[in-house]
């Protein structure tokens, strides 16, 4: 069983905390995506872990083994960087083989490992080309490639899809969700994209100023968020976050878009509210209106009739809404009242 810990990791870079006292583990054969905004140390913390990076405080796990001090080449991870890295005077054949010439594996088991990860992301037949001569797509599966033919315990990726254009993105994130399934290996990936997170991992970590706000399954957090800015972080549109007084304290009523109920008529018990904008996106509609001042995203059916500026009633079920502290932001628990 191969898993990975941090317990209670530090790193500083002068003046600035990168990271304050980080506990998290990652179960053997599961994908933990970190996830946050620029500047979280979620990069950071994959470095540390790859040995390219020291740590300040702290211990690092993989195994039964802590590798703070254990050189990169010994740490048996693979990284898959954002830029790729690839040799540009190499063949994709030749990059793929690197980390196996290195080791001074014969060269027929070399054809052999290098010519199975190639069919694996689907590069057979582009072997030969360097990467001048291949796209951004095709350069970003002999990186992937180059990490699965080394057979790891831990695969990292630090963004690895961020430098697609859209549609290949979509399109790489699934095979990439196919690759950690048919493999079964560790992996911790590295995004700021929540898409990308909610997709790939089994669980996410998510990072706001060098420590871990809230990690769990993607759908638990989606739903059960423990603050304000894991309930707007996660989620496209986010969360809205209504301003009200409840029992003479200030709170935000959280809920998502399409939890809010819409009809274009009067309803009995529905709040009246004005529409804003519509924005069309084929199967549904995201709506802005308006309500006692506050301005909330709803998210209906395509097909459902609806126009700017004209009135609409909404209902917010009671069973999704969440409420947090207007001031601290974390989410109040109220069965425990």
């Amino acid at each position: 069983m191969v898993r990975v810990k941090f317990e209670r990791v530090s790193k500083r870079f002068g003046a600035h905390e990168a990271l304050r006292s980080i506990d998290l583990e990652v179960a053997d054969g599961e994908c933990l995506v970190l996830l946050g905004p620029s500047g979280c140390g979620k990069t950071t913390l994959l470095r540390m872990l790859a040995g390219l990076e020291s740590i300040d405080s702290g211990a690092i796990w993989i195994g039964d083994r802590q590798v703070n001090d254990v050189p990169p080449a010994e740490r048996d991870v693979a990284m898959v960087f954002q830029n790729y890295a690839l040799y540009p005077h190499f063949s994709a054949f030749d990059n793929i083989a690197f980390p196996l010439r290195t080791r001074g594996v014969a060269t027929g088991e070399i054809d052999r490992r290098v010519r199975a990860a190639a069919v694996r992301v689907g590069l057979a037949d582009l072997l030969t080309r360097r990467p001048a001569e291949l796209s951004g797509g095709q350069q970003q599966r002999v990186a992937l490639a180059r990490a699965i033919v080394r057979q790891p315990t831990v695969y990292l990726m630090d963004e690895p899809l961020s430098n697609l254009d859209a549609q290949l993105r979509l399109q790489t994130r699934t095979e990439l969700k196919r690759l950690h399934q048919e493999l079964g290996t560790t992996m911790i990936y590295v995004t700021h994209d929540q898409g990308e997170a909610m997709t790939l991992g089994t669980r996410i970590a998510i990072m706001r100023h060098g420590v871990v706000v809230q990690a769990g399954a993607p759908m638990d957090l989606y739903r059960r968020p423990v603050d304000t800015f894991v309930a707007t972080f996660l989620g496209s549109p986010p969360m809205n976050l209504i301003d009200q007084a409840r029992n003479g304290t200030n709170v935000k009523l959280g809920i998502r878009p399409e939890d809010i109920e819409v009809a274009t008529g009067a309803t009995a018990g529905w709040d009246e509210a004005r529409t804003i904008v519509v924005e069309p996106m084929g199967s549904e509609t995201l709506l802005t209106l308006e309500h006692r001042s506050q301005r909330i995203v709803a998210r209906v059916a395509g097909d459902r009739p609806f126009e700017p500026d004209q009135p609409a009633w909404i209902r917010l079920p009671p069973d999704r809404v969440l409420v947090f502290d207007a001031s601290s932001g974390t989410r109040i628990d109220l069965s425990r009242r």
